[in-house]
């Protein structure tokens, strides 16, 4: 296991190599996790444009900002696959890796040579992990598979959105970026059973069973009463008052479902009469009587403004937060003093904002490298890692089979 000196030598995966063979969100998701807790990651790119992402807005100087966001602290290798030595080259990075993590259509990579179990047969030690649409396997497996569609099929879609109206996907492509934490929370946990071993193994993780698997409420409703999830808008599947609720001027969420908030709620508010109310005794009981329950707490709310009930159910310790936009998120005082935000140096762009990680470790923290590299900034580096030389690395770039980045 190798990797150049730099920060990442204060991180918990300080010495793990990764080799990633992604594009768009999910394997990118997954090892840019990786390369935060401190992996080295390279990033193999086709030298024909690299990453799909690079080429989706806004960009800033040519370079797409959503890409130097989701792919710091990795270094770039362009190489042709579809070559004979692009594919050679690729073995020599293999053969010194930990991970291999990927999100090619299944059966893409055994086209090239490096299914599974070629590799497997290679480096038995290399932890290789699958991130796809609908799995390795199954019916479904050979069709495309984008977060909307793994939305669709979950069931998220049925629920996400107001009452009796259209479908609707969650905000951010949930999917995909659950599939990735589920690919590196696995790789991780492979490398761990390897201590023991002394063997890597496949990991199979598709966006639609990641989907699936937060239908927590969903599944204890159906599998206990037959009752089907649908869409509740803000509100709880089992509980209330747990929601978004009208303000004078906009709106507020609520959750005071327990013994100790829902008084606390109903006193802050002057709403003190609820409480003697028989429909409203439990939160489960609240539930099925939210219409009138939200209509009630609605008629205390709708006068005062969002930031007074805030303050009022704050000082009642009740919980509650205002409904931000993607603005307010990004210069949040909490976030800043919390030190959340965080500026990455990039070649061309300079200083590239970044979204922090939400792992804070006290002794081992994650890394803040750089922002996501330029197409193949590092392949003379790593190659040369690997034992190419000077004249090689020259003759395969005029060949085409790699790109550098200059």
């Amino acid at each position: 296991m190798t990797s150049p000196p730099d920060s990442r030598s204060q991180a918990p995966l300080h010495g793990v190599r990764v080799v990633e063979i992604g594009a768009f969100m999910a394997a990118p998701f997954a090892t840019m996790q990786l390369a935060d807790l401190g992996a080295d990651v390279i990033k193999v790119e086709n030298p024909a444009g690299g990453d799909p992402v690079r080429q989706t807005g806004p960009f800033l100087d040519g370079h797409s900002s959503p890409f130097v966001r989701l792919n710091r602290n990795k270094r770039s290798v362009a190489l042709d696959l579809k070559t004979d030595e692009g594919r050679r080259l690729l073995w020599s990075l293999l053969d010194t890796a930990d991970v291999l993590v990927e999100n090619l259509r299944p059966g893409a990579l055994s086209a090239l040579g490096f299914g599974y179990d070629a590799v497997h047969a290679r480096s038995p030690r290399l932890v290789y992990v699958s991130a796809s649409g609908w799995g390795q396997d199954g019916p479904l497996a050979a069709q495309p598979g984008l977060d909307i569609m793994a939305q669709a099929r979950a069931g998220l879609m049925s629920i996400t959105g107001p009452p009796g109206g259209e479908p609707a996907k969650v905000g951010v492509p949930m999917c995909d970026l659950v599939c990735g934490l589920y690919s590196a929370m696995a790789a991780m946990a492979a490398l761990r059973a390897r201590e023991h071993t002394g063997e890597g193994q496949h990991v199979d993780v598709s966006l639609y069973e990641a989907g699936v698997s937060f239908a927590v409420w969903e599944a204890g409703n159906y599998f206990a009463t037959g009752e089907v999830g649908r869409a509740h808008g803000s509100a709880h599947q089992n509980s209330a008052p747990y929601q978004a609720v009208r303000s004078k001027d906009g709106w507020v969420t609520v959750g005071a479902t327990t013994t100790k908030t829902w008084p606390a709620f109903c006193h802050a508010l002057g709403l003190a009469e609820l409480l003697d109310d028989d429909r409203y005794t439990s939160s489960y009981d609240r539930y099925h009587h939210r219409d009138s329950l939200i209509a009630a707490i609605e008629v205390a709310t709708a006068s005062r403004t969002t930031a007074e009930i805030v303050d009022v159910l704050v000082a009642a310790g009740v919980p509650c937060a205002p409904i931000a936009t993607m603005d307010q998120v990004f210069t949040d005082d909490h976030l800043g003093q919390r030190g959340f935000f965080w500026d990455a140096p990039h070649p061309e762009l300079g200083e590239v904002r970044q979204i922090g990680s939400p792992m804070r470790m006290s002794a081992t923290p994650a890394r803040r490298g750089a922002a996501g590299p330029v197409l193949g900034a590092h392949t003379a580096e790593v190659l040369a890692e690997a034992g190419a030389g000077t004249e090689e690395l020259e003759r395969l770039r005029e060949s085409g089979v790699i790109a550098t980045g200059e």
